[in-house]
């Protein structure tokens, strides 16, 4: 593993020109609203995780097309009011996991709710529950190119739905504070999050980690790795099709989508990464919040020998300290 991409002087300045649809806030606001026509239809129902200092709830909701998602809701023991909250989506392959899993933001002293993606979950270690058949269960070896010919059928848009629908869904519980949410994730979780931080009204922050789903057009092109090389791998056997790939896949990038943005954010990249590719962070990050006139808190954690784990646990408590002070503002 070595430095592969730009040098880390050019990315901070790196912000890409990328074709942006004519009607990309049109399809994305009739997108939502066609979602929430479906009745959100919030369960909640106490599970025992086996843990002495965080209670754990199942939640479903309606997500894309009325499909019912699934999600944890984490709290620290004896929580009695609204708490600051953290929405929490996942990597490739993975979804909300375990009752006892990924409970790092209750033990720090919020609500957290742990979001599943639907259709994945094939790593074994981090399994989902699928919503229906109608959207599709649980495919190997992935959903990067489900649906790609047309905007209208990509699978990033109803997870991107999901994600909003999630926040959604958060907002309407009494152990949350529906001015205080913040998302969170990793890798595909950190694209997610940048997504539903850039369609969802109100977040109080964003926290994506060595995102994935960004500038598509360079990934693509400058690493084989998995995920984007599912993409590749198509156009490798349906060569005609590129140029219809590339114009669904400007509908869900967020380095296009990034833009909308408006709440303060911390990233994370990974200079060594070649599975979500540094320049294709700085693309995100660079352009995030530069439309409408939003000046937000904007930083980057930057781990220069480091592949996708990123920062790691270190950034971890970066993480925290950083939680810590927007909440206390």
């Amino acid at each position: 593993m070595a430095l592969f991409d730009l040098p880390l002087e050019e990315l901070r300045d790196y912000l890409p020109e990328i074709a942006r649809p004519a009607d990309l806030d049109d399809f994305w606001a009739s997108t939502l609203q066609t979602a929430r026509t479906f009745p959100l239809d919030v369960t909640v129902e106490p599970v025992d995780n086996g843990l002495a200092v965080v209670d754990t709830f199942d939640v479903s909701f309606a997500g894309y097309g009325g499909d019912r998602i699934r999600a944890w809701l984490h709290l620290p023991v004896g929580a009695d009011g609204p708490l600051p909250t953290v929405v929490q989506y996942h990597g490739y392959s993975g979804g909300r996991g375990a009752v006892h899993q990924f409970v790092e933001y209750a033990i720090a002293g919020y609500a957290h709710l742990s979001v599943d993606t639907r259709g994945q979950g094939w790593t074994g270690e981090n399994a989902t529950d699928d919503p229906s058949q109608s959207s599709g269960t649980v495919a190997v070896p992935g959903v990067m190119t489900r649906g790609i010919l047309d905007p209208a059928n990509y699978y990033y848009r109803r997870a991107y739905t999901d994600a909003v629908r999630a926040i959604d869904a958060a907002r309407t519980l009494a152990q949350v504070d529906s001015d205080r949410v913040v998302v969170a994730g990793a890798s595909q979780g950190g694209g997610i999050a940048l997504a539903a931080g850039a369609l969802a009204e109100g977040l109080a922050g964003v926290m994506p980690d060595v995102p994935f789903l960004c500038h598509f057009n360079r990934s693509i092109e400058i690493v084989d790795s998995f995920p984007y090389g599912e993409i590749a791998g198509y156009l490798r056997q349906y060569r005609s099709r590129e140029a219809t790939v590339r114009a669904t896949l400007a509908y869900f990038d967020n380095a296009v989508l990034s833009e909308r943005a408006t709440a303060p954010t911390l990233f994370s990249v990974a200079l060594m990464d070649q599975v979500c590719p540094p320049s294709s962070v700085f693309a995100a990050f660079n352009a995030y919040a530069t439309a409408g006139g939003a000046s937000p808190d904007k930083q980057i954690e930057v781990y220069p020998f480091n592949g996708h784990e990123g920062g790691a646990e270190e950034h971890q408590a970066r993480k925290y300290a950083w939680l810590r002070s927007l909440f206390a503002g």
